[in-house]
């Protein structure tokens, strides 16, 4: 019986795809050297495992024959295709300085620089295009002050809020506003003043006297003191007590 013929699929068995691995690269290289010496051909064979370890064969080297190839596979074609490439490449280069150095001069004129060449017609053209970035320039101007003229107010709306929710809350707790005001003011007042604040003086004798014991003509006292000053009686009560 003949050998059938193999599937050609992975194999899944890992030491089986291993060991075939083994065996047909072994092969393969034993044949790329026979090919090589029977036939006098220039062979170069590069084989990866699926771990990545590399093995190679050439019999006049892998590096000299990738150089042939390359050689070889560089048709005219593509020598047309690079050079195709490389113009428009250049073109493309050349339409970009062009422009760039149209917009150079361009900011020039616009700095006031190098108006010599301009004509009539490229310097009225000039100043309108000065004119117009004028009017955008100020036009942004003012929307920008509008802008800040509306956030300045939302800010004292929302102070005002909370004034008005801190002066809801004094009066809550009890405070007058007004009479706080006033001892504010005459505050204000007396420190403004060019003469020191003293206190009123007032006389010892206006003081009333404490009360203190007293033995026997107690009506006699009271009696003569109803006819005499009031000085002269607290006098009198005292030199009466101090006799007794």
């Amino acid at each position: 019986m003949g050998r059938g013929r193999v599937e050609l699929k992975r194999i899944e068995n890992k030491i089986n795809r291993q060991v075939t691995f083994s065996k047909r690269r072994n092969g393969l290289l034993k044949k790329a050297y026979e090919l090589s010496v029977l036939c006098d051909a220039e062979v170069a064979l590069i084989i990866f495992s699926s771990r990545g370890k590399l093995y190679e064969f050439g019999n006049v080297g892998i590096t000299k024959t990738i150089d042939r190839y390359q050689r070889c596979s560089f048709t005219p074609q593509d020598e047309q295709h690079v050079e195709c490439e490389t113009q428009s490449w250049y073109q493309e280069v050349s339409k970009l300085k062009a422009k760039y150095e149209s917009l150079q001069r361009t900011q020039r004129h616009l700095l006031g620089e190098d108006l010599g060449p301009l004509n009539i017609k490229e310097l009225q053209n000039l100043e309108k295009q000065l004119e117009g970035a004028l009017a955008q320039a100020r036009q942004r101007k003012t929307q920008i002050m509008i802008e800040q003229m509306e956030e300045l107010r939302r800010r004292e709306r929302h102070l005002g809020d909370m004034n008005k929710q801190l002066r809801l809350k004094l009066e809550s707790e009890g405070f007058n506003l007004k009479a706080m005001e006033s001892l504010w003011s005459s505050t204000s007042a007396a420190g403004n003043s060019g003469f020191p604040f003293q206190p009123p003086q007032t006389n010892p004798l206006d003081y009333q006297t404490e009360p203190f014991l007293q033995i026997g003509y107690q009506q006699y006292v009271q009696a003569e003191a109803s006819n005499v000053p009031k000085s002269m009686a607290c006098e009198t009560n005292f030199m009466q007590g101090w006799i007794l």
